[in-house]
């Protein structure tokens, strides 16, 4: 059985920081390429950041980028969002997606996590 387990997520200030994680089990998570997707109450989920297999390659949402850094341990199946400078519109339920050798999307991915909710105060 897959899981993807979301952690670190809480409430912060305007400008701090937080890093989440993903533990993925049940899969073989060196042939998963793996992202982090955000959702805020009434709106449509959406990428935040992506990783391939190696953690050679990732891509960013422009709302992120410089600000935030996906990145993996493969030994520990493990996936990671380091989140920094945050702002009250990063608030939201950020979710772990898993897609075997491509790039997860809202509609085309193998795996989701449950979530973890991220609180920005201003």
């Amino acid at each position: 059985q897959v899981q993807l387990v979301e952690s670190g997520g809480g409430l912060v200030q305007a400008g701090g920081s937080l890093r989440l994680s993903c533990a993925a089990s049940g899969l073989s998570f060196i042939s998963y390429y793996m992202g982090w997707f955000k959702q805020a109450p009434g709106k449509e989920r959406e990428l935040v950041a992506l990783i391939n297999w190696s953690g050679g390659s990732t891509s960013y949402a422009d709302s992120v980028k410089g600000r935030f850094t996906i990145s993996r341990d493969n030994a520990r199946n493990t996936v990671y969002l380091q989140m920094s400078t945050l702002k009250p519109e990063d608030t939201a339920v950020y979710y772990c997606a898993a897609a075997r050798m491509r790039w997860p999307t809202t509609r085309g991915t193998d795996y989701w996590g449950q979530g973890t909710q991220v609180t920005v105060s201003s």
